[in-house]
C-alpha cells in the first residue's frame, strides 16, 4: 500500500485536509535533521489503548527535543477522534508526528515552526493465539543501542529508528521477520520496533530499559504477567544466556504480543505463557 496516496483525511495544523493534500516543505529541519516526534497507536473497537499513556510520551518526547506541540492533550484527544471518525475507522492504526518546519535551515533551529499531523488508517489484523504462536525469527543485528548520553534514548524520537531501519532490511534480506538488537555494552536490548521478554519456568526476564524505550506495550504485559503470578525481572542479559529459557515474545504496539522461535541457531517454544499473556493482552484491548 502507498501512504502517500491514500483515500481518506489528515489532520495536519488545525484542518482536516483530503490525505494527498497533507504535505510539508522539502526544507523542513525535521526532514533533514531529524527533529521529529512521533507516536505509534491503535484502535480497538472505536477506542484508542493507553490514550492518556501514548499522548504523555509524545508531548514529552518533544520537550526532549527541545520543543513544544501546540495542542494541548484534551486537543489531541479530541483531534485523535476527529481523524478516527473522519476516516470510519474502527480498528486501526494511528500516527501523531511532530517536527520543526522551514523557516531555519542549519542545525540551529529556535525559530522554526512546530507542525503537527495525526493520520489514521485501518488495522484490523487480529491473528488468533494459534496463529500467532506460530512465532517469528530474528537474528542478530550488528547496530547497537546508544549510551544514554549520545541520545535521547527514552524518546520516540525520529532519528533514533535509522539503525532500526537498517536492522530490519538486512534481517529479512537474510531470510529473518525481525533482528535483535544489543546495546552499546552488548547487552540484549531489544527488536527493531517492539521490546523483547524470555522465559523460563515460573519467571519472566526482560532488558533492563535504560538505553532505549520503556514501551507502553512492554509495561501493560509486565503488569498482565504479575497478576498472573509470574514473576517479571528487568536484568541484564547476553546472547549466550539465552539457551536456558524456553520461550521468548516481543511487545509492541504493532507487535501487540508475538511469540519469537529463533534468535540465530537458538530456539524457543512458543506455549503455555505466550497463549496465556496474548489471550490476557486481547482481552484487555477490547475491554
Amino acid at each position: 500500500m502507498n501512504y502517500s496516496n491514500l483515500e481518506g483525511f489528515i489532520f495536519l495544523d488545525g484542518k482536516l485536509l483530503k490525505w494527498t493534500d497533507a504535505k510539508l516543505h522539502v526544507l523542513s529541519h525535521g526532514l533533514h535533521y531529524a527533529s521529529s516526534v512521533f507516536e505509534g497507536e491503535r484502535a480497538y473497537g472505536g477506542k484508542v489503548f493507553k490514550e492518556l499513556e501514548h499522548t504523555e510520551r509524545l508531548i514529552r518526547s518533544a520537550k526532549t527535543l527541545g520543543f513544544t506541540i501546540p495542542y494541548s492533550i484534551e486537543e489531541i484527544f479530541e483531534i485523535r477522534e476527529d481523524v478516527l471518525r473522519a476516516n470510519n475507522i474502527i480498528d486501526g492504526y494511528i500516527r501523531p508526528v511532530a517536527w520543526r518546519g522551514s523557516e531555519m535551515m542549519g542545525i540551529s533551529a529556535q525559530k522554526n515552526t512546530i507542525h503537527f499531523a495525526v493520520a489514521a488508517w485501518k488495522w484490523p489484523s487480529y491473528f488468533s493465539p494459534e496463529a500467532k504462536l506460530k512465532g517469528i525469527k530474528l537474528n542478530v543485528s550488528k547496530w547497537k543501542r546508544p549510551d544514554p548520553s549520545t541520545a535521547p534514548v527514552n524518546t520516540k524520537a525520529a532519528g533514533l529508528y535509522m539503525i532500526c531501519t537498517l536492522s530490519k532490511h538486512e534481517a529479512e534480506n537474510l531470510g529473518y521477520d525481525d533482528s535483535l538488537m544489543l546495546d552499546y555494552r552488548d547487552y540484549i536490548a531489544e527488536a527493531t520496533g517492539a521490546n523483547i521478554f524470555f522465559v523460563k519456568d515460573n519467571e519472566i526476564h526482560t532488558p533492563i530499559a535504560d538505553c532505549f524505550l520503556n514501551g507502553i506495550t512492554r509495561q501493560t504485559v509486565i503488569r498482565l504477567a504479575e497478576s498472573e503470578n509470574f514473576k517479571v525481572k528487568e536484568t541484564r542479559l547476553k546472547i549466550e544466556d539465552l539457551s536456558k529459557y524456553n520461550e521468548c515474545f516481543v511487545t509492541g504496539t504493532a507487535a501487540e504480543v508475538t511469540p519469537v522461535k529463533s534468535i540465530n541457531k537458538i530456539i524457543f517454544h512458543p506455549g503455555k505463557v505466550c497463549k496465556l499473556l496474548i489471550e490476557k493482552y486481547t482481552n484487555l484491548t477490547k475491554s
